[in-house]
């Protein structure tokens, strides 16, 4: 995929009667339209994942995530325009969009195109991450069935895979990997799964076996826009422990760059007990309250997590996990403007206020959430004010 450039948007703001000229490029449109994906407003999602486009129009991976989110959203034919747009004026090297345009028809009882682009898909990338899922597919239509018919197979597949990474040693799963082009086509899928369930052994598993099928899978992920970041950081680490030489293109802040990994400094401790039962506590107590969508508990997650790697090693002594849990719980508050203080806090923990207030300072020391949070405040209503 081509990288998302630095062509600008200008805008303004109404400040004391005069407007104010700002740009916004689309880079910015497009991490906000993520944001909104993953917090599960595919509606605003995709209002940003449209500016994105029409910042930069020419830029292929622009359309391909509005394509997506049209998908998503049931619009298949709007998406479908888009995805032959970009093989026939933008980048036919996109082997996704064919693909794509496959399932798309295929679910919308076009039998034909859809055969015509599952077939576009394997002269394109015949060894592509989709290629065992579109002979599937293609084996279901010749036998006149519909996709829908196939989920009972993908079904199968999974549990199988499943039980294999429950219950297999490293030496099976290697077996299995050198011998079975199926259950490699269907390990790689596994990382883009709903479920994170396996995805942190799978990518330890890549970099334990090593060799250019598994550096093709890593590289491959961490340019996907819609992983997590942590996993995104893991699957850098492994292919750095692979040996892998030179750069690698990866998505950061809201484009697809280049990362030299000789030079790229990892700061993954390991992870201890005590800071995971800080998490946990925390999400324990978040559960109670039946007041949090499931986006903050991939936040409170996150901000833990980017804490620990940033003091490293000066990381913290946890003598009272209650403590910690609480002022990481008013972290995720103060981040995300929520009406939640540090007695209530208390209060819900039987910890004092004063021990919250103490090492939520020594979080947002480290973070600055207090800046990062009215800087993301000031984004959103700048952008929402061009709405």
């Amino acid at each position: 995929m081509k990288d998302v450039g630095q062509k600008k948007e200008t805008g303004g703001v109404l400040i004391h009667g005069n407007i104010v000229p700002f740009e916004q490029d689309a880079g910015f449109y497009l991490q906000k339209g993520m944001f909104y994906y993953q917090k599960n407003k595919p509606d605003k999602a995709l209002r940003f994942f449209q500016r994105a486009v029409a910042a930069e129009p020419d830029n292929a991976f622009n359309h391909y995530n509005l394509a997506c989110m049209l998908s998503k959203l049931g619009r298949l034919k709007e998406a479908n325009r888009i995805f032959l747009h970009i093989i026939a004026e933008l980048d036919d090297t996109l082997g996704d969009c064919y693909f794509l345009l496959g399932i798309n028809y295929g679910l919308l009882e076009d039998m034909d195109k859809s055969r015509e682009y599952l077939i576009r898909y394997l002269q394109a990338e015949p060894d592509g991450e989709m290629s065992f899922e579109a002979m599937e597919l293609l084996d279901a239509l010749d036998e006149d069935g519909s996709l829908e018919e196939l989920s009972p197979n993908y079904v199968e597949r999974d549990l199988f895979l499943d039980r294999v990474l429950e219950t297999g040693s490293t030496e099976e799963l290697v077996q299995l990997f050198n011998s079975n082009k199926g259950f490699r086509k269907a390990l790689a899928n596994r990382l883009y799964h709903e479920s994170d369930e396996f995805k942190e052994e799978i990518l330890h598993f890549y970099g334990k076996i090593g060799g250019d099928a598994a550096c093709k899978v890593l590289r491959r992920f961490v340019k996907n826009p819609w992983i997590k970041e942590r996993f995104r950081q893991l699957a850098l680490l492994e292919l750095k422990n692979m040996g892998y030489d030179g750069k690698v293109q990866t998505f950061q802040e809201g484009r697809i760059t280049e990362l030299d990994l000789d030079n790229y400094a990892f700061n993954m401790p390991v992870w201890k007990k005590e800071w995971q039962q800080v998490v946990d506590c925390a999400m324990q107590n978040m559960r109670k309250s039946n007041c949090y969508e499931d986006g903050f508990f991939e936040d409170i997650q996150a901000i833990w997590l980017d804490y620990i790697n940033t003091v490293y090693p000066e990381t913290p002594r946890i003598v009272k996990v209650e403590t910690w849990a609480a002022a990481l719980e008013y972290s995720l508050a103060r981040f995300h403007f929520l009406s939640l203080t540090q007695k209530e806090l208390a209060d819900e923990y039987k910890v004092s206020s004063s021990s919250i207030s103490s090492r939520f300072r020594e979080i947002n020391k480290a973070l600055d959430l207090d800046e990062k949070a009215h800087r993301n405040m000031m984004a959103y209503l700048r952008s929402d004010f061009l709405k």
